[in-house]
């Protein structure tokens, strides 16, 4: 009976102490989840980085991503202007930004919490959109072009903007579906600026667009790259991202900048005021910045890495491609958007509309 008595008690005991370890470990699993700060939710744009990265960055640092996606800057905005959904990292263009921090909706970055910066290229620091970056981190770049079909059109001929109003092209020629683009170019192509605010110069710029209109053969949005690829276009003004995509999908493909100059946008990574899991954000922005993982991301992409340690890693074809990488001849006539007010906006907007109800 005592010996059935104390295997009894070493039962409890063995029960107790099982009970006690799996108390200990849910505590330290609930500690560390904390600490983690769980999930951090990451607004981006759609197949904007190397899903494998993300991965990565779950294992080494112990934080879980919820990936969501957006297809424009305006509905990104809006998402987070009514707060609904927690999101702790998103990645708005240069005008955007300083809507946003003009809002009030982005967080002033910590920049003792930042590393990787000196990786960065100082050509994409400090723009106008966000001076000292004290609101975002550059990510990917790139340009306004032409991309063509090299049997059907001579690059040497496209190296203004005019050349698109040339009667060869007439119903040749597909343009992205924006307004600041569409009328930036032309305001490029009388030798002003992509943030024009003259009446005089916009009305100017209208009446040259709309002599445009024999040559459009449609005015079309993300499926312009596939058009391009399939060969139904001959000539595109697109972004240097869109042609990449399109030149990996036909090779007769090829992408420039007008020597009058052009748009030159920054994508970038910021924390939104409302983010809720900001250690996570820092944590993933320091991981972006690491050279091999921006290299890696950047041909993924495809698109042109603001990480100059970065570039330095990715294969010298890459490098030397002058059509995502212009020579500094190049960059220095590119213009960075700037944040317009309603009033001028709206200017924009009505004149790119009349011009498209003349294509319809």
């Amino acid at each position: 009976m005592k010996k059935l008595m104390m295997t009894f008690l070493a039962i409890l005991a063995l029960i107790a102490a099982l009970l006690l370890l799996e108390w200990g470990l849910t505590a330290s699993r609930a500690q560390h989840s904390s600490q983690k700060g769980d999930t951090l939710t990451f607004y981006n744009w759609g197949d904007y980085i190397d899903p494998s990265i993300l991965t990565d960055f779950e294992k080494t640092s112990g934080y879980k991503v919820d990936y969501q996606t957006f297809d424009s800057n305006e509905a990104m905005y809006t998402k987070i202007q009514q707060g609904g959904t927690n999101y702790d990292l998103a990645v708005p263009s240069d005008y955007m930004v300083a809507k946003m921090k003009k809002a009030g909706l982005l967080a002033k970055l910590d920049k003792s919490k930042l590393t990787g910066m000196d990786n960065l290229n100082k050509q994409f620091l400090n723009q106008s959109f966000d001076r000292g970056n004290h609101y975002s981190v550059p990510y990917f770049w790139g340009t306004l072009g032409i991309l063509y079909n090299r049997q059907k059109v001579n690059g040497a001929d496209l190296k203004s903007w005019s050349a698109l109003w040339s009667e060869r092209y007439k119903n040749r020629v597909l343009l992205v579906d924006s307004a600041r683009d569409i009328l930036g170019m032309t305001l490029l192509s009388q030798g002003k600026s992509v943030n024009d605010q003259n009446k005089a110069d916009l009305a100017a710029a209208q009446g040259k667009l709309s002599s445009l209109m024999p040559n459009v053969k449609a005015i079309v949005g993300d499926e312009l790259k596939l058009y391009m690829a399939q060969g139904e276009g001959d000539l595109a003004v697109t972004y240097s991202g869109e042609a990449k995509n399109a030149i990996e999908k036909n090779g007769d493909l090829a992408y420039t900048v007008p020597e009058d100059g052009s748009n030159l946008w920054l994508d970038n990574l910021v924390i939104p005021k409302s983010a809720k899991h900001k250690q996570a954000a820092y944590a993933l922005i320091n991981y972006l910045n690491r050279p091999d993982v921006a290299a890696k991301n950047a041909q993924y992409i495809g698109y042109a890495t603001a990480n100059r340690a970065a570039y330095e890693k990715l294969p010298k074809n890459v490098q030397n491609d002058r059509a995502f990488y212009p020579k500094q001849s190049v960059l220095d006539k590119l213009q960075v958007y700037q944040n317009f007010d309603q009033y001028w906006t709206q200017k924009y907007n009505d004149a790119f509309l009349e011009f498209k109800l003349g294509k319809s």
